[in-house]
């Protein structure tokens, strides 16, 4: 398998480096939506100086096993939904967690669009948060 995957990439170099490409932009893309990422202790910090809020986008159950203190839930499929619970917030900083990391973005791009201006995505999510032996509240 491995030797047909390389024989195709000599063979068709040019596709396969188009395809290479359209990957790093697609994760350049991606990274770049819904806000800046930002570390376990970067979020500590925000929360600490600025009175960061914490939007998290995960499941009621994932949210009930262990959150980020103060943190507010609001399930992805239902941010758009929920807008109006979060419009006190437009001009304060707002760190989205989800559970790694990868579909806060998504979240992100949402308050963007509806005119939040300080977003921010936990790098890792709730799984780095947890690597970091961050605190975390059950509830």
């Amino acid at each position: 398998m491995l030797e047909q995957i390389f024989e195709f990439v000599i063979n068709h170099w040019i596709l396969a480096s188009i395809w290479v490409a359209l990957l790093v932009l697609l994760i350049v893309t991606e990274g770049s939506k819904g806000g800046s990422a930002v570390s376990p202790q970067q979020a500590t910090l925000l929360i600490n100086t600025q009175d960061a809020k914490v939007l998290d986008v995960r499941s009621k159950e994932d949210f009930r096993k262990g959150h980020l203190p103060n943190a507010i839930n609001i399930p992805a499929r239902d941010v758009e939904r929920r807008l109006s619970e979060l419009e006190a917030y437009k001009d304060t900083p707002i760190i989205i967690v989800c559970k790694t990391g990868t579909s806060s973005g998504a979240s992100g791009a949402l308050l963007a669009k509806a005119g939040f201006t300080q977003l921010h995505k936990l790098r890792g999510g709730i799984m780095e948060w947890q690597n970091s032996s961050m605190p975390l509240v059950k509830s």
